[in-house]
């Protein structure tokens, strides 16, 4: 009698080959491509003069003026003021958004009572209600913060309500068949399926957060980016307004490949 091999053998080449390794990661350098060539073309047109100096300054210059700036101290003081604004918005919206999402995502007359108000505010556009905040809050800091954490609450909310709502219904099942609490079922199931939706809106909702704040620093601000960029503009100091704008997008790149890299170790259990 014989015995057949077939798949004996390339299973036991793999146990004999180990674990597969992982690839390094790299970058992916073709990206820069469109950047590079943003840029080149940018300063040839200012070279050129096609670009005049008192519409948009050069490259070189606004690295120049980003130097001068940072080597005053203005550019640093101005990035903590922000900074700490953002920071009080984030965590007073954050708390906000996620109570209210999980309200409404985990009681059936929570969604009924809680999501109706926050979709009719959702519909309104929220920089709209500045000179509202200014007779409420004053020109102070509350303005500024209030703000944003208007702007951070929404697409928290939205997320972590549609991340507790689209829990895989035969996993909570499987949960009751096998005799876990209500307790029990949320943290081992519920909550493990609605991270991926609710780190989508922890990303959404700090792109928000800078945007925010970008409108609200232009509200008789006495430090910040923002007032960095309208004190620019007084003078027409293009490049240091352009820097001001790099700092901003610079701040949202950096708070987004943060959350990505939360969803990194958080998200380790989910399939690639």
């Amino acid at each position: 009698m014989s015995i057949s091999t077939t798949g004996v053998l390339p299973r036991a080449r793999k146990r004999a080959e180990g674990p597969p390794r992982r690839i390094a990661w790299r970058p992916d350098l073709r990206r820069w491509i469109s950047p590079v060539v943003l840029v080149a073309a940018w300063q040839i047109a200012s070279a050129t003069g096609v670009l005049p100096p008192d519409k948009l300054s050069s490259p070189w210059t606004v690295v120049r003026a980003g130097v001068e700036v940072a080597r005053s101290g203005e550019l640093g003081n101005a990035f903590l003021v922000s900074l700490g604004r953002v920071g009080a918005g984030f965590a007073i919206g954050a708390v906000i958004g996620v109570v209210l999402g999980i309200v409404s995502g985990l009681s059936r007359w929570g969604e009924v009572l809680v999501d109706p108000p926050v979709q009719m505010l959702r519909t309104l556009p929220f920089l709209g209600l500045i000179p509202l905040f200014i007779l409420w809050f004053g020109i102070g800091e509350e303005t500024k913060i209030v703000l944003v954490a208007l702007g951070v609450a929404f697409p928290l909310y939205l997320n972590v309500h549609s991340g507790i709502r689209g829990a895989d219904p035969n996993l909570v099942e499987a949960s009751r068949a096998l005799g876990f609490s209500r307790a029990e079922r949320l943290w081992h199931v519920v909550i493990p399926g609605a991270l991926p939706q609710a780190l989508v809106g922890l990303r959404q909702s700090l792109g928000i957060a800078w945007l925010a704040l970008i409108v609200g620093e232009t509200v008789n601000a006495d430090a910040g980016v923002g007032y960095l960029i309208n004190n620019a503009r007084e003078f027409l100091r293009t490049d240091v307004v352009v820097v001001g704008l790099v700092l901003y997008a610079l701040l949202g790149l950096v708070t987004d490949a943060l959350v990505r890299l939360l969803e990194r170790k958080v998200l380790r259990w989910r399939t690639r």
